[in-house]
């Protein structure tokens, strides 16, 4: 999940809704197009770090030549015309094209405390930047999450592998997504988030959800079905939502 969120007169924060950009719903279905995404790969065995509760990315000490090979990474993907690829290559094109992105963004503006810092004076964040060119079109963070993936491939666990560099959201997987991997990174992924206290907390009879429930509850289906999407993944005893509260925390998932 990463969130694009608007911050509306009154304070509230306002997710996107899953908007279809028809210019991108092309596929091959006979498509045997590879994507290397090696030099991503690269990036997150070098920088990523993995702990029970939590992974952090080392910004302040990624090199010189590390930034070039992202920078790199990055132009090879736009080189790339992700509409003659099969549906799968395409969910790991667009997945690691974004959480690539979102290193790359942070980096350039580090340090920052939380990537809500970045953008224009009058924005919550950078989301809405046209930060990308693919095929000639101009596309911002918010296209490929909410205009791409989440319209096209209608899976709630989008959410849990696209990351906003920030503590509360489903950590950034130490695993670049391919055609291959991608249904056994979905399931690891819901399962680490759900069984964390970042994306369910249990105090008592009161649930402590992630925002992300709330914001995108559309995605999640009836409170009935979310509980049982949370109850297929969680360990342990099931969970009743009855009394629910939400938590998000935006600080940099920086580690030094």
């Amino acid at each position: 999940m990463c969130l694009g969120l608007t911050v509306s007169s009154t304070t509230a924060l306002a997710a996107p809704k899953a908007d279809l950009w028809p210019y991108w719903q092309a596929h091959q279905t006979n498509s045997t197009q590879q994507v290397d995404h090696q030099r991503w790969q690269l990036l997150l065995d070098r920088y990523l770090i993995v702990a029970p509760q939590q992974t952090r990315f080392r910004y302040s000490a990624v090199t010189d030549d590390d930034k070039y090979t992202l920078s790199r990474y990055l132009r090879d993907m736009a080189k790339i015309d992700p509409r003659q690829l099969n549906r799968r290559e395409q969910f790991a094109y667009w997945v690691n094209l974004y959480n690539a992105q979102t290193v790359q963004l942070i980096l350039a503006h580090y340090p920052v405390s939380s990537i809500t810092k970045i953008g224009g004076f009058f924005s919550f964040g950078p989301w809405n930047e046209k930060l990308l060119t693919i095929n000639g079109q101009s596309l911002s963070l918010n296209d490929i999450e909410h205009r791409i993936l989440r319209p096209i491939w209608r899976e709630p666990r989008i959410h849990y592998v696209v990351n906003c560099a920030s503590l509360g959201c489903p950590d950034l997987l130490p695993r670049a997504f391919t055609a291959t991997n991608t249904d056994t990174l979905l399931e690891q992924a819901a399962k680490r988030f759900i069984n964390s206290d970042k994306g369910v907390k249990i105090d008592g009879d009161r649930v402590h959800l992630s925002s992300i429930y709330d914001w995108y509850g559309q995605d999640f289906g009836t409170q009935r079905e979310l509980q049982q999407h949370l109850n297929r993944y969680r360990t342990g005893a099931p969970i009743t939502l009855q009394q629910i509260s939400y938590d998000y925390d935006w600080q940099l998932n920086d580690a030094q």
